[in-house]
């Protein structure tokens, strides 16, 4: 049975880990392209966009894929949305795996908001110091409020870099500890987070160390996103695909 996992995160990786051995199974990994140097991954990759929910569609069903697997980030809404869709006119089987939010916990001051006008006017017009823990792609409109000392962490160097007079640079890939965290906090001078609720352990870090120091986090919420079968965790999706694949044995597909 050939498989398609949308990938881009952890889970997607050990997903595709827990599948690389299975000799009944054939595994692809897509990833969007928007890391330049992605991390090594354990089965074959396909790089780019499909175009669209069409273009998925055909891939599917020139592929003679037998399972898709929406494992990409909570945020990525339009690659969800486009899973969905593909998936019903084809009719591959889909699941979604989604790891579960971030819950405050006492101690924790979160102004949540749902997108980045809002997160900006969250932060106010007084300067402040400003982590920015978000995607390259949201932070743009941050230049409007250029009053702000920002902090941008991402993946890759942010090219061109802001057009504000005050920005600082940091790369690297998670997981983040909170020792870290809080030191990189400490170090900047930092006043308030902006960040996604993305949920697992390898960026949690930040907000441990935010809540430690009694720093406010603008969380900006999750989009919503389309309603199809889903699971919480890498165990649970390897379960389903089993499942799946027995079912298919069992009447000789």
């Amino acid at each position: 049975m050939r498989i398609l996992i949308l990938g881009g995160t952890a889970e997607a990786r050990r997903l595709a880990e827990r599948l690389a051995g299975r000799s009944d199974l054939m595994v692809t990994l897509s990833l969007a392209g928007r890391t330049a140097a992605p991390a090594r991954q354990p089965v074959p990759v396909r790089v780019g966009g499909f175009g669209g929910a069409s273009g998925l569609a055909d891939y599917l069903s020139v592929e003679h894929i037998g399972a898709l697997i929406d494992a990409t980030h909570p945020y990525a809404a339009v690659i969800s949305a486009n899973a969905a869709r593909a998936a019903r006119s084809t009719g591959v089987p889909l699941m979604a795996l989604r790891r579960p939010p971030w819950i405050p916990v006492p101690g924790d001051r979160w102004i949540e908001v749902g997108d980045i006008p809002s997160a900006m006017t969250a932060l106010g017009t007084t300067p402040r110091r400003v982590f920015l823990a978000l995607g390259r792609r949201e932070l743009a409109p941050f230049v409007s409020a250029p009053q702000h000392h920002y902090l941008v962490r991402s993946v890759d160097p942010v090219d061109p870099p802001l057009a504000v007079p005050h920005a600082a640079y940091v790369t690297g890939r998670g997981p983040f500890t909170e020792i870290d965290e809080r030191a990189l906090l400490l170090t900047h001078g930092i006043e308030v987070v902006v960040a996604r609720n993305s949920g697992g352990t390898a960026t949690y870090g930040k907000i441990a160390a935010a809540r430690g120091l009694g720093l406010t986090v603008v969380m900006l919420c999750r989009p919503p996103m389309p309603e199809v079968s889903a699971v919480e965790t890498v165990e649970d999706a390897f379960a389903w695909l089993d499942h799946l694949s027995k079912l298919r044995a069992d009447r000789g597909v």
